[in-house]
């Protein structure tokens, strides 16, 4: 037997083996009239163990190319081309044939463990149960009439929530826009996934920040686009950087999370924003700008958007309701030129008809009234009193263990950690003693960090989080 397992390949080698297999039962090799071999004497003439054999022959008989007798050992199916039964399809490879790409394996990790067990949860990018306006959005359902249609609504998503964010973005945000301008999407990741579909091709070069929470979706890898990175500090991303890299890779797009980013906190200032516009309009690159924070400025202050500095239509704008608000109610925004926004709305059509219009007459209503700044004043406060529990916490139990930056709003903070030490090793303890958070690798290129997000728990449980955390650092 002349075949030898790729053992520097991704694919597991019973895998492997289980193709060739399969292969061989297809061109003659396995003859149909004969047992196959052994699972004890392939594992000695192939050099493996014999669980891996055990392994390939399961794939194989699930999927009703084998079957296995006792007594008559391991032989093809006689039904093997389903003349009295039907074969299973072989899902794992459909699994891995497909060209959207799943999460990172540390990725999926987290969110099975925050699913599965009760950690103390650092990693979560959404509010807690107690920071969702709960009195407020019952009020609504329960005081108020719904008068809209329950069937589908304008492709674009609701006339009447289209004008209200008009409004809103305008006053809060300074964005001069028309409803004509406006996508309603579920959540922002829909409005991302969106642009990267329908405005990329394969082979288009991409900037994004490094560290950022772009790094971490295969959607850009999916569609074959080139990625390349923006580093970051605590002033935000450098201007500079974005023209060498629009020389060496000719850029067709930039990804910003400009207020209060994901992970890192850094707030870009004004200078930086006209720099990045100014760099935008020379070349001819749209600008996606990420905003689901910028409301949440500790200091109160109004932050001006990149939108409402563009004077050339150059910013694709995204928002949602989904981190001051509520997650669970799936709304969130594109504002762009009309055209651009059509394309999207026939993209979206395709792929869900719209947006409920159930979660958009909630979604109206709340923002156009005066429970919206009640809320977002109090979820401002509760945020900012979490952000100083969780900077307590670090300077006593990991004093001289991180570096990090105070950040002015947003629900993350970025910590490097002094300590030498296996991110591996690290978040496995951690979640033994019960805590949860993201390594610094699901969310950019260098080693040696966490974020911590402080919106999912309480100022006790922040706490206890973090000395856990520490317990597991000091333990490796």
């Amino acid at each position: 037997m002349d075949w030898k397992p790729d053992r520097k390949a991704k694919k597991a080698i019973y895998k492997q083996l289980a193709e060739y297999i399969e292969k061989g039962i297809a061109d003659g090799t396995f003859p149909a009239d004969k047992p196959l071999p052994s699972e004890r004497y392939l594992a000695s003439a192939l050099n493996l163990n014999r669980s891996t054999v055990v392994n390939a022959y399961d794939e194989l008989e699930s999927i009703g190319l084998i079957e296995r007798n006792r007594g008559s050992g391991t032989t093809i199916s006689k039904d093997i081309w389903g003349l009295t039964k039907k074969r299973i399809p072989s899902w794992n490879r459909y699994i891995e044939a497909g060209s959207f790409l799943p999460s990172q394996p540390v990725t999926q990790k987290i969110r099975k463990e925050a699913v599965e067990h009760k950690l103390i949860n650092l990693a979560s990018g959404e509010l807690s149960e107690e920071l969702f306006p709960k009195r407020f959005l019952s009020e609504i359902t329960s005081t108020r009439s719904y008068i809209g249609s329950l069937g589908y609504d304008h492709p674009q998503g609701n006339e009447i929530l289209r004008n209200t964010i008009t409004k809103h973005v305008k006053k809060s945000r300074g964005i001069e826009t028309n409803p004509s301008s406006i996508l309603i999407t579920s959540g922002a990741q829909q409005a991302l996934h969106l642009i990267v579909q329908c405005l990329l091709k394969p082979g288009d070069a991409i900037a994004i920040e490094d560290p950022s929470y772009n790094y971490n979706l295969p959607i850009f890898k999916s569609v074959g686009i080139q990625v390349y990175y923006l580093p970051v500090d605590k002033d935000g991303m450098n201007p500079e950087d974005l023209q060498s890299l629009y020389k060496k890779h000719r850029i067709k797009m930039i990804f910003l999370n400009p207020y209060f980013q994901n992970p890192t906190g850094s707030l870009l200032n004004r200078k930086k924003k006209e720099a990045i516009l100014d760099i935008s309009s020379k070349l001819g690159i749209p600008v996606v700008e990420d905003d689901p924070y910028s409301l949440t400025a500790f200091s109160g202050e109004k932050i001006s958007t990149l939108k409402s500095m563009d004077r050339n239509g150059n910013v694709l704008y995204i928002s949602s309701l989904s981190k001051i608000v509520a997650s669970g109610l799936r709304i969130g925004w594109i504002i762009g030129p009309t055209s651009v926004i059509e394309r999207l709305s026939d993209a979206k059509q395709q792929i869900d008809f719209g947006h409920s219009s159930y979660t958009q007459w909630i979604a109206n209503d709340f923002l156009e009234s005066e429970n919206f700044h009640i809320h977002i004043k109090s979820l401002i406060k509760e945020l900012e009193n979490r952000r100083d529990k969780i900077i307590k916490s670090l300077d006593t139990y990991l004093k001289d263990l991180v570096e990090y930056s105070i950040p002015q709003g947003g629900i993350h903070i970025w910590c490097k950690i002094l300590k030498n030490h296996n991110e591996v090793q690290l978040l496995e303890e951690s979640i033994k003693r019960g805590v949860i958070y993201a390594p610094g690798s699901t969310l950019g290129s260098k080693d040696g960090f966490v974020r911590f997000t402080f919106a999912k728990e309480d100022e006790d449980s922040i706490d206890e989080g973090i000395k856990r955390f520490a317990e597991a650092l000091n333990s490796i």
